[in-house]
């Protein structure tokens, strides 16, 4: 379903409010983007046609077209509430769109094809739902829709398995601090939805999308919670489905950002 963008919202209200309940999980959330821009540059310039994929609110877009405004952006997603966001954001840009896409769909990559090829593939805190083989089969995919001499860059969750201790204490300790910040009155997830929710020009899409997932007011993971790979299996996948190049490029202590160059 396409969703339309609303002109009673507050778009740039809502964008600050995601950025604000993104961060409350990501307090490195900027860096990994500057990393992301700066190798986007550094590897096709400063004017790149890059595919926002797993797009959300258009959050990359945002911090790509600010940093480079000869670039050109097309978001993708599957959640109607945050592409109307996105679209409702942008709505006077003509540098940036938004589709509809599902990349659970095997011919997902077809929407795309008056699109591509792309400059860059850049996507953040948004495949980690994946489990290890559908991933897999995306990566083959995005190598498709990446140009010779392009680069895909996947900031995530990346955890390595091989130090417990030190993950069993980054999770104690951030845990601790999100509980804090939530009580301070910060929005968390569950929070952000339902305030979405009561919003009378977001309502709609707001159920639209609690239909297709849920909704996180209620069910806090809504996504694969089970299966991650760390670093080096993206970077190893990445050469294995036809990149040139791949390596872990930046990294927090749970989380990296993996870039491949074709």
């Amino acid at each position: 379903m396409t969703t339309h963008a609303l002109p009673e919202a507050d778009w740039q209200a809502w964008q600050n409010s995601w950025d604000r309940q993104q961060e409350e999980y990501l307090p490195d959330r900027e860096e990994r983007f500057r990393v992301m821009l700066e190798m986007t540059e550094a590897l096709v310039g400063p004017a790149p046609k890059v595919l926002d994929l797993a797009c959300g609110t258009g959050s990359i877009s945002d911090r790509l077209l600010t940093r480079m405004p000869q670039a050109s952006t097309v978001g993708v997603d599957r959640d109607p509430a945050l592409l109307t966001i996105a679209r409702g954001t942008f709505a006077a840009d003509r540098r940036a769109r938004f589709l509809t896409v599902d990349l659970g769909d095997p011919d997902w990559t077809g929407a795309l094809s008056q699109e591509g090829p792309f400059d860059a593939v850049l996507t953040a805190t948004a495949l980690h739902w994946m489990r290890t083989e559908p991933l897999r089969t995306l990566y083959g995919q995005l190598a498709g829709l990446v140009r010779e001499g392009g680069v895909f860059m996947n900031a995530d969750h990346m955890p390595d398995e091989s130090t417990p201790r030190i993950n069993a204490a980054v999770h104690t300790y951030e845990e601790a601090r999100r509980r804090q910040r939530t009580g301070e009155g910060r929005l968390d997830w569950g929070g952000w939805w339902a305030a979405l929710a009561e919003d009378p020009a977001l309502g709609k899409v707001a159920a639209e999308r609690f239909a297709l997932f849920g909704n996180p007011a209620e069910v806090r993971h809504d996504h694969n919670d089970e299966e991650f790979q760390d670093a080096g299996w993206h970077a190893a996948t990445l050469r294995q489905v036809g990149f040139a190049e791949a390596r872990a490029v930046w990294a927090s202590p749970t989380d990296a950002l993996v870039l491949g160059l074709r």
